[in-house]
């Protein structure tokens, strides 16, 4: 099994399409299964009834989409039909999950199924130990463009998202903060060093993945143990919050590296203040993976207006978010 983990807006779901390409392969969307409908914390065995129940929440989210999914209820018999091919009740989550990943991808003729929730970077551990034979791509960006985006994702919508629903939209506006971004960028990338030196974990760099998109994915196929061929590379220009989609156009866009420092854009830029926080928060771990801190001196009072939003909005995301979160100490342990 392939996961596709790294801090949100890193490139996990570019990364997701170009192993989706593989005939092999199966990319799921973002099933957020840890952490959000299983959480170590709360490990249990699952008779037939729960595994149903947790199979047909999987099943939900995959058919739908985890941003506009409905109500699992309806997906209770599919699930059920499911249940009954496995063997050996009680079952354990994690045993479900990998059973219902591979029975999703043989299902769409596919041998290898890849997850690419980019928030189980915070579940490196629980995935090697869970599943041994398990490849794990971790993706990295300059944190000044994940804020970026971060800051712009709410206009998906208006950029070719066309789907996503207003509360969605409302929802990203309310997560982004400077202070909050900043912080799970140091704990996502701090996640995944602690596994560096690991056989079955790569990191891949997103700026390197733009510039040399041939040899950086042959390097991944070599790690995954697949052929490489030069159709991996044509995904679609899709999913950014900076630019429109363009479908139509497939392949690597080389320009969606450092939009943060683009002198030319004349809106939608981080402000003297928001990267002067991220520097501040990151600048140690951003020079040991090689981005270069720049001199900024930060408008004060864009400066004391992050400082005093900070709490205010981190409580609204917190309330807005909480159904999305299986353990709330564990996670904000994990997270922040």
């Amino acid at each position: 099994m392939l996961f596709v983990v790294g801090n949100s807006r890193s490139g996990t779901t570019m990364m997701g399409r170009i192993l989706g390409n593989h005939d092999d392969v199966f990319t799921f969307g973002e099933l957020h299964f840890f952490g959000q409908l299983w959480s170590p914390a709360s490990s249990t065995e699952l008779n037939i009834s729960e595994a149903t129940e947790l199979a047909a929440k999987l099943f939900c989210i995959q058919r739908e989409g985890y941003r506009m999914h409905g109500g699992h209820q309806r997906f209770l018999e599919e699930a059920g039909l499911f249940c009954q091919t496995i063997t050996g009740y009680p079952i354990s989550p994690v045993v479900l999950f990998s059973e219902f990943l591979r029975f999703e991808a043989s299902r769409n003729g596919y041998s290898i199924p890849c997850d690419q929730t980019p928030r189980n970077v915070f579940y490196i551990d629980e995935i090697l130990k869970s599943y041994p034979q398990v490849k794990i791509i971790n993706m990295i960006r300059d944190p000044r463009d994940v804020l970026l985006s971060k800051k712009r994702k709410w206009k998906r919508r208006f950029l070719g998202g066309t789907n996503l629903p207003l509360k969605e939209s409302f929802r990203d506006w309310l997560n982004y903060h400077p202070i909050t971004i900043s912080r799970i960028w140091q704990t996502a990338v701090s996640a995944a060093d602690k596994f560096s030196e690991h056989d079955n974990v790569i990191s891949i760099y997103f700026e390197k993945l733009l510039d040399a998109p041939e040899d950086t994915v042959s390097r991944i196929c070599d790690f995954v143990g697949i052929d490489y061929c030069q159709s991996l590379l044509k995904v679609p220009q899709v999913g950014s919050s900076v630019n429109a989609d363009t479908p139509d156009n497939l392949g690597i866009n080389p320009n969606r590296a450092g939009n943060w420092n683009d002198k030319n854009r004349k809106e939608g830029k981080l402000n003297s203040s928001e990267l002067y926080i991220s520097q501040k928060v990151n600048g140690s771990l951003m020079r040991k993976h090689n981005y270069q801190p720049v001199i900024i001196q930060p408008s004060i009072f864009y400066l004391l207006l992050n400082i005093v939003s900070f709490p205010l909005k981190s409580i609204a995301a917190f309330l807005f978010n909480l159904n999305r979160i299986k353990n709330i100490r564990e996670t904000l342990k994990r997270r922040l």
